[in-house]
This record gives C-alpha cells, structure tokens and sequence, in this order.
C-alpha cells in the first residue's frame, strides 16, 4: 500500500506546492483511490510533479462536505467520469443565507459531482473493493470527542479503512467526528487493531480539543504508523512528537505500508 500526499498545509520541499487542505493519492492492492481534492488545482499540479496520472484513479472518495476537501474537484482533469464516493449529504449542505458567496461555491461543487460523476452515496459503510471500506455516518461513542464543528452535528464527516496483513490502516480527512471515534469504528468493521492512522485529527485551539485524551487513546492502541496532519496546531503536533516520535507528513511525502 502506498499513499502521496496531494495536497496539505505544508510541503515536503519547495518544490511542491501546498494549502489548507487535504488530499491523498492511495494506490491499494491494483487500485488507486483519490481521497479529497483540497482547495483548488494544488492536487492536479502535485500529481503531475509526482509523475502520477490522476486519470488512472479508479475511486474518488470524499471525507465531508468542507471547501477545503472538496472544491478541488472543480479542476479535476477527468477525462471520463469517475466512481465517487460521498455522504449524501454533500449534495446538499450549505453554510446558510449568512455567507451567500460560500454557499454559491457549495452550489457549484454539488452541480460538479451531479454533472461529471457517478455518484456512489452511502450514509453507512460501503466495502467498494476486497479490503477496502467507506466507513459512512460514523458512531460517536467517546465521552470526550465533540463529533461535531460549530454545532454541526457533521454527520457526512467519514474515513477510509483498509485490511492490510500487519492491520487497520485508516485515512481521515478532518475528523470532525472524532479521531477516536472514527478508529474504534474502522477496527470494529475491518476487524483488525490499529496498524496506521494517518490524516487530519482536528485539534484546533478554538475547540477546546480533547488532545489529552486522545494521546492517551492511542498509547492504549499503539499504532505502529501514527501521522496526524492538515488540521492539527502546531503545539499539538509538537505534543505528539514527544510522545510518539512522530514524523510530520506535508504534500509531496510518500508513505509506504
């Protein structure tokens, strides 16, 4: 199993470029998945730095509805329609009459995938390859995970979670729905312990994150690969380095399993 980071907040070497956002390229057993497509066209630009052709991808997959995981699908480069997996949701969500402009854009991603895609919707777990699962709606069942963004209660927030031989590998987006949450679920249907956990872990100052907590939760796990990024402060990062010896993954790292 292989993963390019696309796109994230920071990169690897100057000659990549980054955002705020998300994306990753997953080559999995003979299958590649796109998992989000950050913010603009940084993840096609990295793709054809990585020397990787995107129009190879057999899935795209989508984490939640959010801009920065979503709107890069209005630069895709696809010559034929993709197989895209998504909460239903996305289809639909919206910020509010608030923020017309933002909505406008949410509009425009949704006529996007509607247009130039097969959608592929599941509000709960899909398998869509031997080993390889959308996880859905996601059960909140930690006592200390909000699982939820700005009282949204964010029910599209989802992941991916791969069968490997040495264990669970999952891929976040953002978890909104709770980094914890979201690993209890994903060994509870690959029935494997935590081998990798990588992707945003949302431990953002303004919502009072449960970072102790969730220290705590993966020393009791022990993943061997242990990779939050995107959506993580720097003091937190800098905790979980401490604690875990962590390597911190930016657009243009390759992460090999």
């Amino acid at each position: 199993m292989k993963i390019t980071l696309l796109c994230e907040n920071q990169v690897c070497d100057m000659e990549w470029l980054a955002e705020w956002g998300f994306s990753a390229f997953i080559e999995y057993q003979d299958k590649t998945i796109l998992f989000d497509t950050g913010f603009s066209n940084v993840y096609v630009q990295n793709a054809a730095k990585a020397g990787l052709d995107l129009e190879e991808v057999d899935y795209v997959a989508l984490s939640h509805f959010h801009r920065d995981h979503t709107r890069g699908l209005l630069f895709n480069c696809f010559k034929q329609k993709k197989k895209i997996l998504l909460h239903p949701r996305i289809l639909t969500a919206k910020l509010g009459d608030a923020d017309e402009t933002t909505d406008q854009e949410y509009k425009r991603i949704q006529t996007e995938l509607a247009d130039n895609f097969d959608l592929i919707l599941s509000n709960n777990v899909n398998q869509f390859y031997e080993g390889a699962f959308f996880l859905g709606e996601i059960p909140r069942i930690t006592e200390f995970e909000a699982g939820a963004y700005e009282g949204d209660s964010m029910p599209d927030d989802t992941a991916l979670a791969f069968q490997t031989d040495k264990g669970a590998v999952v891929i976040s987006g953002c978890s909104h729905a709770g980094i914890c949450n979201i690993c209890e679920y994903a060994k509870q249907i690959t029935g494997q312990n935590l081998y990798a956990v990588l992707g945003g872990f949302h431990l953002l100052h303004e919502e009072n994150p449960p970072v102790e907590q969730t220290i705590e939760y993966f020393k009791q796990e022990h993943p061997s690969i242990l990779a939050p990024m995107h959506c993580v402060e720097f003091e937190y990062m800098v905790r979980f380095h401490n604690e875990f010896g962590i390597q911190k993954y930016s657009a243009g790292s390759v992460i090999e399993l």
